[in-house]
């Protein structure tokens, strides 16, 4: 059999999570291949959960889905379709099969199964199902044993997958043997439900994970079964860690919102992803209208990508320093209202974000680089001090500070007044303007480091800036 592609002038896609755990970076990135392209042909995009196995499918890894894949931006069309709802056509196909000569019943029991995976093993041969009762009489079955349903496969020949990503890839019939469609209990397996699910909506392009790669040769054993369309077919390599091997848990973070609470914009994850197998000449920044117009297939690699955190940070010190600033201080606010405890910004604090925004996002390559460095603004009031700022302030640099407070007071206190007072406190004095600013940083900030210092004053006001300069200047 050979898996010729469909011709369609809109296609559907699909992204199928399974909903037994997060939304991981890899699937991440599947969904927004499949999001792209249809996007940038116009077709559709629908979203299934596949939650077959109830006992692993949990209501918080669906939350997890959808929350994951509507902070990535990546809108379905439709409602979302949830497999085991249609458990019922499912089984529906698998009779029509049984009906057709098609499919059979295996009456093997699991005993019997595992001695004769244990002989395949001590033979050195392949452990596959060894089709022993897919010529038998249902009749020769024991009084009330339990069967299974187990798919006709076809034992000559080669099955072939061409695949918009590989190329075409061979599998033997005879390697593949007759899996099972319905359980002895009656519950459709995934295999089945995939083909069934894919063909009713519709689906034109399969595009996943290369580990779903010999999954393709079985279903489409099904499909030609069922005399159905046969999708396009196309398998990702897998994303791999920095070091090179299978990206895990010891390389950081795996889920989609572990990456947003680590500070990252959507937009950087879209164009990261998107560079993480696929590329469009020598081009590392790609907004997602050019991703739309630029994506197709043939761009994608065969191998494996790798992670690369210090290319991510810089990629979203990018995109951080592009948006425009109302919008970021939005994301500043829903990124602190997430915390543990909740941190909610009052309406002075955002305000102040926003007018310190333009200096705050030119060091700032994460949310959490942003909101820290913006910490001195969210609350009036003495600052406490870190292990730096309380270096700074020596009894040396706290007198410096009280003598060069009035100097400050005197102005009209805006920014460049305040420095020009600083200055030339500082020349009169036989200082460089860091021996007084420095100080001057610590006491209003409690750190080291800040947006331009002299701005920053201005921003807060006299009356609250000489607060937090008196309460160390003496």
């Amino acid at each position: 059999m050979v898996a010729t592609m469909t011709q369609n002038p809109k296609p559907v896609l699909r992204f199928a999570p399974s909903p037994t755990g997060m939304l991981h970076i890899g699937g991440a990135r599947t969904a927004l291949f499949n999001w792209l392209y249809a996007r940038h042909t116009g077709g559709t995009f629908l979203l299934r959960i596949e939650d077959t196995d109830r006992e692993r499918s949990t209501p918080e890894a669906v939350a997890a889905i959808l929350n994951g894949m509507e902070w990535m931006g990546l809108n379905w069309d439709g409602e979302a379709v949830y497999q085991f709802a249609r458990a019922a056509r499912h089984r529906q196909v698998a009779e029509q099969l049984l009906a057709e000569g098609k499919a059979y019943r295996c009456f093997a029991t699991p005993e019997e199964l595992t001695e004769m995976r244990e002989a395949q093993r001590a033979a050195g041969k392949p452990i596959r199902y060894d089709g022993r009762w897919r010529d038998r009489d249902p009749s020769q079955a024991p009084a009330g044993a339990l069967s299974v349903v187990r798919l006709k496969a076809r034992t000559d020949g080669e099955t072939i997958v061409h695949d918009l990503v590989l190329g075409d890839v061979r599998f033997a019939n005879d390697q593949l043997d007759d899996m099972v469609l319905l359980r002895s209990d009656g519950t459709p397996t995934y295999m089945l439900a995939v083909v069934v699910d894919d063909a009713d909506m519709g689906v034109t392009h399969v595009i996943r994970g290369a580990d779903h790669l010999n999954n393709a040769a079985r279903q489409l054993q099904i499909i030609e079964a069922m005399g159905w369309p046969v999708p396009v077919y196309g398998h990702l390599p897998l994303i791999n860690g920095p070091d090179g091997q299978k990206l895990s848990k010891r390389h950081g973070a795996l889920a989609v919102e572990a990456y947003r609470d680590m500070g990252y914009l959507p937009e950087t994850m879209r164009n990261y992803l998107l560079r993480l197998g696929w590329s469009h000449g020598d081009e590392e920044i790609i907004p997602t209208a050019k991703a739309i117009e630029w994506f197709d297939f043939s761009a994608v690699g065969k191998s494996p990508a790798r992670m690369d955190y210090k290319k991510l940070d810089n990629l979203n010190g990018h995109y951080i320093r592009e948006t425009d600033n109302a919008a970021l201080v939005a994301e500043v606010t829903a990124f602190a209202a997430r915390q543990t405890p909740p941190r909610i910004l009052s309406e002075k604090a955002r305000e102040r974000l926003l007018a310190a925004m333009s200096s705050l996002k030119e060091r700032a390559k994460t949310l959490v680089q942003l909101d820290q460095g913006a910490e001195f603004l969210y609350t009036d009031g003495v600052r406490d001090l870190d292990a730096g700022a309380a270096k700074i302030l020596t009894p040396d640099a706290r007198a410096v500070m009280a003598r060069v407070l009035p100097a400050l007071d005197a102005t009209d206190w805006s920014g460049p007044a305040l420095e020009a007072a600083a200055r030339a406190f500082a020349e009169s004095n036989g200082l460089k303007l860091g021996d007084v600013a420095q100080p001057l940083r610590a006491a209003v900030t409690g750190k080291t480091t800040s947006p331009p210092l002299f701005e920053m004053l201005a921003l807060l006001g006299r009356e609250e800036s000489l607060i937090r300069l008196r309460a160390y200047g003496s």
